[in-house]
């Protein structure tokens, strides 16, 4: 379980988030709503530790991140997987590199027979053919890079996931797939997550829970199939759009 209590960070002047709080569900999806801006991507990457809340506590699995030991903190995030905005895998490296990078070199070697069969393992789980683990991701396309960078969140079995924008630039059946991916890591691996995006359908299509962000606070948290009678002015402007995103697992 991941819960949030009263998660505030400020950048200068400008006071981002305002005493956030969430819970989300071991085993379950929460997708996190808002325009772009809000500060839905700082929100998740104080979650994993990427930056300091300003005030505000972190519990992940029974452990409050912000006053743990670094040891216990550590081995915490250690569980936790982060999937960028634009992938961010490095073009230097092969598509088998890239992914071995999210394995702790403390339990598992890169070049092991192991670790091996692990980055085969994973990338079949995102339908990728792991013959692709010679390939760069500049020979790849956007839908794939996106698919490389879940695989090397997932490759040291983690137990959390968090998307950021995981469909941002991509064509709609590539979204649907990422979507798709999506569902299925949590329905066979039982994995955790928190999903940003300010894709209405995308957020209801992944979902278990919708909250939406907005003025750095959370000013709705809602079970998914909720979200449509919502009287909010973001989910007013998407209400009638045609666009559909499919969960297809």
């Amino acid at each position: 379980m991941i819960r949030l209590e009263r998660i505030r960070k400020r950048f200068g002047a400008h006071e981002v988030l305002r005493g956030v709080s969430l819970s989300v569900r071991t085993g379950s999806t929460l997708a996190l709503l808002g325009p772009s801006g809000v500060g839905k991507s700082v929100l998740l990457k104080t979650t994993i530790g990427l930056l300091e809340p300003d005030e505000g506590e972190i519990w992940v699995e029974g452990v409050e991140l912000t006053s743990a030991p670094a040891r216990a903190a550590d081995a915490v995030r250690g569980t936790m997987g982060y999937v960028f905005q634009y992938s961010a895998l490095f073009d230097s490296l092969t598509v088998g590199e890239n992914v071995l990078l999210g394995l702790d070199e403390a339990e598992w070697h890169p070049d092991s027979p192991a670790a091996r069969a692990r980055l085969k393992e994973c990338l079949r789980w995102v339908n990728l053919d792991p013959a692709i683990a010679t390939q760069y991701p500049g020979e790849l396309s956007g839908g794939m890079q996106k698919r490389v960078a879940v695989a090397r969140a997932i490759v040291g079995e983690q137990r959390y996931l968090l998307y950021d924008e995981p469909t941002s630039g991509l064509d709609p059946l590539n979204a649907e797939n990422i979507a798709g991916l999506i569902c299925r890591l949590r329905r066979d691996l039982g994995v955790t997550s928190i999903v940003v995006t300010h894709d209405f359908e995308l957020a209801k299509s992944v979902g278990d829970q919708v909250a939406i962000l907005d003025g750095g606070r959370i000013v709705a948290d809602v079970p998914a199939p909720a979200l449509d009678a919502l009287d909010h002015p973001m989910v007013r402007a998407f209400r009638h759009r045609p666009h559909r995103v499919e969960c297809v697992v």
